[in-house]
């Protein structure tokens, strides 16, 4: 009986945590949907929602003086080709790591895990010299070429360490049958990587679309600007215009969600693959 009421005890603290946690999550987008319902005139709470009419020319002037529109196209184009590139060569990069374990290709993987440690902004300044010179600062190829340079060490890390859970029998098999290294990895490993693709490209493509360390200096350009600096733009030394930047946020978040309700199952099998 204390066993059958100790658990259950423990299974109530455990669902109160969650439920808190949930509730801390929540509560950023509470506050932005409270905020961008109302006027900038509006001093009442935050945390409350507007005692009249809902305010909806916030998200008219997230629009169109914050162009969020564009911010966002430019965003998706960035984040699709910075997640496609990602996976491509992650996943070809992390073949022969994860098939081939000498001690080059541990020394390999193991600066790789390095790489994932250094921050970004780090390197701020040298890269910033180097996109000058290359005249790559407010291009759509510049920061996709950093975004896809960041991004990598922790592709390589999940799909290698999702390939070495797979069967190698079925690699063999494919050979024997006559396929060649390159027939084998297109055929027959990839088609297997769906689950860890799932959550490299949301990792990936979250990464991106919230990126804004890097990309507030490389793209200045109200036409190149994607989400986070075209959010930044709403906030300056002179003014602020809080409600509209929370409008564009509620906007901005939208398709993040989108494609996490559809890909959330592959993303949770490739990360469970990746501890295997």
């Amino acid at each position: 009986m204390n066993a059958v009421l100790s658990r259950r005890a423990v299974g109530l603290a455990v669902g109160a945590f969650v439920l808190l946690v949930v509730v801390i999550q929540l509560l950023p987008f509470y506050v932005a949907l409270t905020t961008s319902l109302k006027p900038k005139t509006d001093l009442s709470s935050q945390w409350s929602f507007p005692l009249s009419e809902p305010f909806w020319g916030n998200f008219v002037t997230a629009v169109t003086d914050g162009g969020i529109l564009r911010a966002m196209g430019n965003s998706v184009l960035v984040a699709s080709v910075s997640t496609v590139l990602v996976c491509v060569i992650g996943a070809f990069a992390a073949y022969p790591l994860a098939r081939r374990p000498t001690a080059y290709n541990r020394g390999i993987l193991a600066i790789n895990v390095g790489l994932m440690m250094v921050p970004a902004l780090s390197i701020l300044v040298p890269l910033y010299s180097m996109l000058a010179q290359m005249g790559a600062l407010n291009t759509y190829w510049g920061v996709i070429l950093v975004m896809v340079a960041t991004s990598l060490p922790i592709s390589i890390f999940l799909y290698a360490s999702f390939m070495r859970s797979l069967p190698i029998s079925v690699e063999e098999a494919a050979m024997i049958d006559g396929a060649n290294i390159f027939q084998t990895l297109w055929l027959v490993v990839i088609p297997m990587l769906k689950p860890v693709t799932a959550t490299v490209g949301i990792l990936t493509g979250v990464g991106v679309w919230n990126e804004y360390a890097l990309s507030g200096y490389i793209l200045t350009s109200p036409e190149t600007r994607t989400i986070a600096p075209a959010i930044a733009s709403f906030f300056s030394m002179q003014s602020s215009n809080l409600p509209a930047a929370a409008a564009a946020s509620l906007l901005a978040v939208i398709p993040v969600v989108i494609a996490y309700l559809f890909l959330q199952k592959y993303f949770v099998r490739g990360l469970v693959g990746a501890e295997k």
